[in-house]
C-alpha cells in the first residue's frame, strides 16, 4: 500500500493541507491536496477518480514527496513560451 510518508520530513497531513491552500500555483495545490487526502485514508486511484488525473501520476506525487520532501511538489514552469503577461512586463 502506498503511504506518504510525512514523518520522515517531520511534517504532519495537516501541514500539507495548510501549504496547499496557501500554495500560489494551481497544481501545486492539487498535489498537495491530492497527498493530503491519501494520508486521509484514500488510495492513489481513487484520488485520480477524483482529480481526473491517470493513477501513475498520483503515485508519481507520492514517490517523490516520500524521496525529496514537499518542494519537490512546487510547480516550475519547464520550457515552452513564458505567459503573455510576463512578456508585456519585461517589454515595457
Amino acid at each position: 500500500m502506498l503511504k506518504v510518508d510525512t514523518a520522515k520530513w517531520n511534517q504532519s497531513p495537516s501541514l500539507l493541507r495548510e501549504q496547499a491552500l496557501d500554495a500560489s500555483h494551481p497544481r501545486t495545490r492539487e498535489r498537495l491536496l491530492a497527498l493530503y487526502d491519501i494520508t486521509q485514508g484514500m488510495n492513489a486511484t481513487q484520488v485520480a477518480q477524483q482529480t481526473h488525473r491517470n493513477p501513475q501520476t498520483v503515485m508519481d506525487w507520492v514517490h517523490r514527496y516520500n524521496d525529496n520532501g514537499l518542494n519537490a511538489l512546487v510547480y516550475r514552469h519547464t520550457g515552452g513560451h513564458p505567459p503573455l503577461c510576463l512578456l508585456k512586463l519585461k517589454q515595457g
